[in-house]
């Protein structure tokens, strides 16, 4: 098993698998595999991720609090519960209205 990995075979509650940092950003890693990874973030208010593109689909699903998607320009806000998808290769970018939590999966594509 790859240590830096969940437990496998054993209910995770995603929402309490991230703490908040004051001031920061926390990631970790649910799964990574060559064909795309799943991690969960946890974003103090006011943080976020700077404008960026990815070769690969991005879904992110809220788990707690809200924050600001914006995507090709088009800013969304995403609540626990809600899910947003981000196209490759369109410049998108993360910002926390409140504390947030999500989890990204990321869809690797062989063309």
């Amino acid at each position: 098993m790859n240590t830096n990995e969940f437990e496998k075979a054993k209910p995770i509650l995603l929402s309490d698998s991230v703490e908040y940092s004051d001031g920061g950003i926390v990631s970790k890693t649910v799964l990574k595999r060559e064909t795309g990874n799943i991690s969960v973030f946890s974003f103090d208010k006011g943080e976020g991720l700077t404008e960026h593109t990815s070769p690969f689909d991005a879904v992110i699903v809220g788990l707690d609090g809200q924050g600001e998607i914006i995507i090709g320009g088009n800013s969304s806000i995403v609540q626990a519960g809600q899910i947003i998808i981000m196209p490759r290769n369109v410049p998108h970018a993360v910002n926390a209205a409140e504390r947030f939590k999500m989890m990204l999966i990321m869809i690797r594509s062989k063309d």
